[in-house]
């Protein structure tokens, strides 16, 4: 097993056969010492963080999987906090993509002079370049082609795939009795097709109840117990 990466909230690793293994870890992100999905910044450690997101990742992906929806997950040793994932392209050194269903957060610092926090927002997608020297930075689908990061043609199919995978864990969670307000997804090329990767936890995503923000194991506990 070779060592192939160390991230804020997992490490990676490639294994004999070509799969790789994630080992997620307890850390989580936030500024001024409060949870947020889309810091970069590691605010600390929430003890059992790493168990309960391995537990939401598993839960999601094979529903991702029954749905018929391609994603790299193969299988999940809750005993290790690890995750055994097909092989992915990214695409340029890291491109995130969030769907907002609330405007919230970032969302609201960049256009608070249109919109209130927690208006409504029609699973409006953005996309980030995964670089934290420069706070991650909206990109458009043209720069992204002219960068050759991305093709106009991928960006149309990612889009459509990340709004397909939101509005199954929205209603997911909206089930249990639970409102998202935003989720963050990372895809690759698995396989050669675009595919959901990384992991789909509490980490990822703001989720609320009753006008209150869900603590991440909170989150993971009403989500699989």
């Amino acid at each position: 097993m070779k060592h192939i990466y160390e991230g804020k909230t997992k490490s990676v690793f490639e294994l004999e056969d070509g799969n790789i293994l994630l080992k997620l870890k307890d850390d989580v992100t936030g500024e001024d010492g409060k949870f947020d999905p889309g810091a970069n910044e590691i605010m600390g450690k929430i003890d059992g963080m790493a168990n309960a997101s391995l537990k939401m990742s598993q839960y999601y992906f094979s529903l991702l999987t029954n749905k018929g929806v391609k994603n790299h997950f193969l299988s999940a040793d809750l005993s290790n906090n690890t995750m055994v994932v097909k092989p992915a392209v990214v695409f340029g050194h890291g491109v995130e993509i969030i769907c907002r269903f609330k405007a919230y957060g970032s969302f609201i610092r960049r256009y608070g002079l249109y919109i209130n926090s927690g208006d409504n927002l029609n699973c409006l997608v953005e996309m980030t370049l995964k670089d934290d020297e420069r706070q991650d930075p909206l990109i458009t689908d043209e720069a992204l082609a002219q960068l050759n990061i991305m093709t106009i043609d991928e960006y149309v199919k990612a889009k459509e795939l990340v709004r397909r995978v939101a509005l199954i864990i929205k209603e997911d969670l909206s089930a249990k009795g639970l409102e998202i307000y935003d989720i963050k997804f990372e895809l690759g090329l698995v396989d050669g097709q675009i595919a959901i990767i990384d992991d789909i936890s509490a980490g990822n995503m703001r989720v609320f109840r009753d006008g209150v923000q869900v603590e991440p194991l909170q989150l993971a506990e009403i989500v699989v117990g």
